[in-house]
């Protein structure tokens, strides 16, 4: 079973630089989500983490690095764009999508010319990445295509038994992913959307696009249809439509964004006490946990108003519902 110690203690960030530096695998917190780690530099390393998270290779990784300075080690072609968003938005949750240097392994991009790369705020994070002095590829801790962990007793509850150490740094307080920017083209291109809202995105480099293909797009992890999913089935309603009676003898659970009186359902979480968006994405993938555990038949979800962090709510519920 890991061994979960405190992030905050520079013994446990010690401890990490030493395993990664060994090719093993660390499981950290980042504002996000707790992210599993391998040097992205050692091929073997990264091998494992596909391994351990039975993760499809064609689903490309985010390389972690400590500082803007960095980037031009890992990435070409950073432009006016690129620099313009890391200086408002790193340390943060958003990741950018740039052509890569050589020395990237092409396991880390599942074989595309492009690195996702981001500079996470968490305090533990930063720590690792500048004690480490490597970049740290690290998709989210967890089974590939499962709920995503925000704290390290979510990430032992699935990899314990794959994994020697978590660094514990308290929940996460985004609680979803990082927004996926792509710069490789005349237009960005938003991948995925995360912490970082479209509309912050455009104050600072004007218009994107926001992927709408059917398909996947490879570059960026956390785009197939079915991802972020429970085990038990989620079946998402439009806000404001009148909620479903649940059926006799069925076990049905219900996600609202806010309290409010509802009755014949056997658990109810919300996300937020106040509607608040932020909150609710904090919470989101808790919730979904605890509703995964609590042996329903089915969750019926209400949706959230698709306005900033909104879109990103949005995103992982309908691929969780997929």
């Amino acid at each position: 079973m890991a061994t979960i110690l405190d992030g905050n203690n520079p013994y446990a960030i010690r401890t990490a630089v030493e395993a990664l530096r060994a090719g093993e695998l660390v499981a950290f917190p980042t504002e996000t989500v707790y992210g599993l780690g391998a040097n992205a530099l050692d091929e073997r390393a990264v091998a494992r983490i596909f391994a351990v998270k039975n993760r499809p290779h064609f689903d490309p990784l985010i390389v972690h690095v400590f500082d803007e300075a960095s980037v031009p080690q890992y990435a070409t072609d950073v432009d006016r764009r690129a620099v313009a968003l890391m200086g408002r938005f790193w340390p943060g949750p958003l990741t950018l999508v740039l052509r890569k240097q050589p020395i990237i392994p092409d396991l880390v991009t599942a074989g595309f010319d492009t690195v996702a790369l981001r500079v996470p705020s968490h305090p533990v994070a930063r720590a690792l990445l500048k004690e480490v002095n490597l970049p740290i590829a690290a998709p989210s801790a967890n089974p590939f295509g499962y709920v995503s962990p925000t704290t390290a007793e979510h990430v032992r509850d699935m990899l314990g038994d794959a994994i020697g150490l978590i660094l514990n740094g308290g929940p996460c307080a985004v609680g979803v992913e990082s927004t996926v920017c792509a710069l490789t083209e005349e237009q960005a291109v938003i991948l995925r959307p995360g912490g970082v809202s479209v509309e912050e995105v455009e104050a600072v480099i004007g218009p994107v696009t926001a992927g709408q293909s059917p398909q996947p797009d490879r570059r960026s992890p956390g785009t197939l249809p079915s991802h972020y999913a429970p085990r038990v089935p989620l079946f998402l309603i439009a806000c404001g439509t009148p909620l479903p009676r649940p059926a006799a003898g069925e076990r049905t659970g219900l996600l609202l964004l806010q309290p409010r009186l509802v009755e014949g359902y056997a658990t109810v979480e919300y996300l937020s006490q106040g509607g608040n968006l932020i909150e609710a994405a904090a919470n989101l993938f808790a919730a979904l946990r605890r509703l995964d555990s609590a042996g329903l038949d089915r969750v019926i979800v209400e949706s959230v108003p698709e306005c900033g962090i909104g879109r990103a709510i949005m995103d992982r519920l309908r691929r969780a519902a997929a």
